[in-house]
């Protein structure tokens, strides 16, 4: 907490060594701090960018160094550190050229964080055995399929401005990540102000860009590979790009379409990973999009304890929740080991009334996650709610919390075969995931646990 504008001060051979660790803001003993606690620029919450332009200013360019020390990076992997500590250096020092102009140290050339507006699909890699499961539960979600893709066995499912895809074919990224995860979710689409220099940024932080065939005129879609062995495509506005459900989709008309269940877009999307994976995964996506992080938060499962962190931006149309998990036996331990990595867990879909939506998913055959009539009572005590909400809320299995702000409603699937699930929220005014719900809701997950090989369809 000391005043880093006095370093502005001192002339610039004077300064022989620059080392730069950032930290999470925890009120401990220094020493501790330092030696359990230390992380790369950018995956903690001190002030380094300020720190940096003012060592900047003086005019020093000299080499920049990093010392850090934490319980994680001790039994890392060596390459994805020196990774981490590359792409650490270049983002802060490109934040710090923007803010601090004409600095002698070398930067490499990129555009800005780039700014982004949510999620524009999320692709499903299945057998067809399992692409039979998905579509009978998207249906019941009130999704309809929408589109056939002209050249390959892939399917489009929408409802309000969701996509959802469920990819069959036998080659190609899709086919692999089969191969590896099982029926998952093996690619994002993101919407971005401009495709082109996402990846462009994304490389020049060390990321790898994706490309695979197309068809005949088909459209060649931006792409790197992310993190836990999934791709992320770029959708913008301002170029073909935007017509590429009209340009590599034939539309198609669902002969017997479900009642909408009034689904309006993606909340949110969880990506589950080792916990020792999660600094890389917040340095990945706070240094590539204009997105900040939150606090973490404990989650409690009742084998061990889930540390969940946001990554969103700041109209909140992207919400990334990231949990690392310690334990196998937690309930997202489970799904990293049956799954074989990383990968998402969970799609949370908005809603502006839960309760029609709870209606029309009923009317569907829709099946939602039983909730211990117990957490009824817990509900009510700690919020006083009318009779006739706390009943509304225990008949369609919803869950419920408040803060200063406003309300959120929280209404969840039965498990999707080794732990995939969704969920459907109703934000009032509320910033926040439910954190206090989350152990209600795994202890109902691993209560109604399929056996292997079944799924809730």
């Amino acid at each position: 907490k000391i005043d880093v504008k006095s370093i502005r001060a001192i002339p610039k051979d004077k300064i022989f060594i620059v080392q730069l660790a950032d930290a999470p803001l925890i009120d401990m003993d220094l020493l501790y701090w330092s030696r359990h606690f230390r992380n790369m620029p950018g995956q903690g919450d001190l002030p380094v960018t300020d720190f940096m332009r003012a060592v900047a200013a003086t005019g020093y360019n000299g080499v920049l160094s990093l010392e850090i020390f934490n319980d994680q990076f001790r039994s890392g992997s060596p390459k994805a550190i020196a990774v981490d500590g590359k792409r650490s250096l270049i983002n802060l020092m490109d934040q710090v050229r923007r803010q601090e102009p004409g600095i002698a140290i070398t930067v490499p050339e990129m555009p800005d964080r780039i700014a982004t507006d949510g999620v524009e699909f999320v692709e499903f890699t299945a057998d067809e055995e399992e692409a039979e499961e998905l579509a009978r539960l998207f249906r019941r979600l009130g999704f309809a399929r929408a589109g056939r893709h002209k050249s390959k066995e892939v399917t489009l499912w929408r409802q309000g401005a969701i996509n959802l895809i469920i990819n069959t074919e036998r080659e190609g990224f899709a086919h692999s990540a089969y191969l590896m995860h099982g029926a998952s979710v093996c690619d994002i689409g993101l919407k971005v102000e401009n495709a082109a220099a996402t990846v462009a940024r994304a490389r020049a932080l060390g990321a790898e860009p994706f490309e695979q065939p197309v068809g005949p005129g088909e459209l060649k879609i931006p792409a790197i590979r992310g993190l836990g062995g999934g791709v992320i495509h770029f959708i913008d506005q301002q170029s073909e790009l935007a017509k590429i459900w009209e340009i590599d989709f034939d539309p198609v008309a669902d002969p017997s379409p479900p009642q909408d269940a009034g689904l309006i877009a993606i909340d949110h999307l969880a990506q589950t990973m080792n916990y020792e994976e999660m600094l890389t995964w917040l340095l990945f996506y706070t240094s590539i999009f204009a997105t900040h992080k939150t606090p973490m938060v404990d989650i409690v499962d009742p084998a061990g304890l889930i540390r969940s962190q946001v990554v969103e931006n700041e109209s909140g149309s992207l919400r990334f929740t990231l949990n690392g998990a310690e334990s196998r036996r937690t309930l997202a331990g489970h799904f990293i080991a049956e799954s074989f990595g990383s990968t998402v867990q969970h799609l949370a879909f908005a809603s502006a009334d839960i309760f029609r939506t709870a209606a029309a998913l009923k009317a569907n055959g829709f099946r939602p996650l039983p909730i211990s009539p117990n957490y009824y009572d817990d509900v009510e005590a700690r919020f006083g709610l009318e009779p006739e909400l706390l009943d509304r809320l225990r008949a369609e299995n919803i869950l419920y919390d408040r803060d200063d702000a406003g309300e959120y409603f929280q209404l969840y699937s039965p498990n999707y075969r080794e732990g995939f699930f969704f969920e459907i929220v109703e934000r009032r005014r509320y910033s926040g995931y439910g954190a206090a719900n989350a152990p209600f809701r795994i202890a109902a997950q691993k209560r109604n646990f399929l056996p292997p090989g079944l799924a809730a369809v």
